[in-house]
């Protein structure tokens, strides 16, 4: 069975203020196309259709067709909701949608009930495992605690034993939104930490043929069964480096396993550009950039007059700048700029914290107060969007 593995559409988002929908229709086009040129048997989407759970109209309508498109085909689709999806909202219709081969898994409960599919050798079950928000699921899921291990544990605890009840020849994929150890993320995925952990091991998903992964934006394999497809577009500047893909897998008999990547079409490429403002208007090696969304990080020890607009005489699609003044290790600026670098919430509150008090940082305890705080308004947070 040949499956094209996507994710991570978030239809709706722009790039630094420039809107991307004809760019993810260009995608979608693309999306039908391959399905077409390569036989595709069906369509595995893993997670965060739209950028947010109440998504634009615009947005919503190149969902729509993009389903039309894929159920005229005559492929089933299998897909389920992100951290960035209302489950509710994109489950509205699943039932009738399935009617069409479109199969939408948004709720926990059904994360046993797979879509069966047959080929020349025998069933393949696709399990959908939607974004597991821990302290939302734990109970109905009965996890040993709220974390991203034990829902996720004890989702896929279900699916093995639903497999079990299978013929011996069955073949399974499952379909899950997560941050599995040894991902590499970027800075476009909305942190989903939870008591100060975000990912879960690979080992999770043992006893399964293939797990299509969504929610890391950079195109990977974690093991040979277990792999990201990435966004198909960046959302990014840290993924300029990105080669935006899908994977088409080829499930065979027993244990056999292909995958390949397929390009996905890029509207400009991306080009992180740092120095001082002079070099990066008059070095010619910088030309071919030219046409590329820029970000720059200017240098210069004092900030340069009308910096933008001198940038976009030379690159006209420049999108970022940042200032990262060149100084020296003893400057007051410099070192509190470092403290700060990569730093979570949960640490700048902890320096906080050893700041007022003098140098005496929080306890033991007191980072379980904080760490819980964070935890229950991001969680609150996250409620409130999709009750909107």
């Amino acid at each position: 069975m040949r499956i094209l593995h996507t994710s991570d559409w978030h239809l709706g988002r722009s790039f630094h203020r420039v809107s991307m929908l004809d760019a993810q229709a260009a995608y979608l086009d693309h999306l039908v196309r391959t399905v077409q040129e390569h036989a595709v048997d069906v369509v595995v989407v893993a997670g965060d259709v739209y950028d947010r759970a109440v998504p634009p109209l615009s947005a919503v309508q190149l969902f729509d067709d993009a389903l039309h498109r894929l159920a005229a085909a005559g492929v089933p689709t299998v897909m389920i909701s992100g951290n960035h999806d209302s489950a509710r909202r994109l489950g509205v219709g699943a039932g009738l949608i399935a009617r069409a081969g479109i199969h939408l898994r948004t709720d926990p409960a059904d994360c046993a009930t797979p879509v069966v599919l047959h080929d020349a050798h025998g069933d393949v079950a696709f399990y959908g495992l939607p974004y597991l928000e821990p302290a939302l699921v734990k109970d109905s899921l009965g996890a040993a605690k709220a974390g991203h291990e034990a829902v996720l544990t004890a989702a896929m605890d279900r699916v093995r034993a639903d497999l079990a009840t299978r013929p011996e020849v069955t073949r399974s994929v499952v379909l899950a939104h997560a941050f599995v150890a040894g991902g590499e993320p970027s800075d476009s995925e909305r942190d989903i930490t939870v008591g100060g952990v975000a990912a879960v091991p690979a080992g999770v998903f043992d006893g399964v043929d293939y797990a299509a992964l969504g929610h890391l934006h950079g195109c990977q394999t974690v093991t040979e069964r277990v792999r990201y497809s990435g966004s198909p577009l960046a959302y990014s500047f840290s993924e300029h480096a990105h080669r935006k893909t899908m994977w088409l897998i080829d499930l065979g008999p027993g244990q056999d396993l292909a995958a390949e990547r397929v390009d996905c079409p890029a509207p400009r490429p991306l080009a992180r550009l740092r120095g001082h403002l002079g070099t990066l208007l008059d070095d010619p090696a910088l030309e071919r950039h030219r046409e590329s969304w820029v970000e720059a990080t200017l240098t210069d020890p004092a900030r340069p007059d009308e910096p933008m607009a001198r940038l976009t005489e030379r690159f006209p699609h420049t999108l970022s700048l940042v200032f990262d003044p060149e100084r020296s290790p003893q400057d007051p600026l410099a070192s509190y700029a470092e403290r700060l670098k990569g730093r979570d919430d949960q640490q700048v509150a902890e320096d906080f914290v050893a700041h007022v008090r003098g140098g005496s940082g929080p306890s033991a305890q007191e980072r379980t107060v904080l760490r819980a705080a964070f935890d229950d308004v991001r969680v609150s947070d996250g409620v409130d969007e999709v009750s909107r």
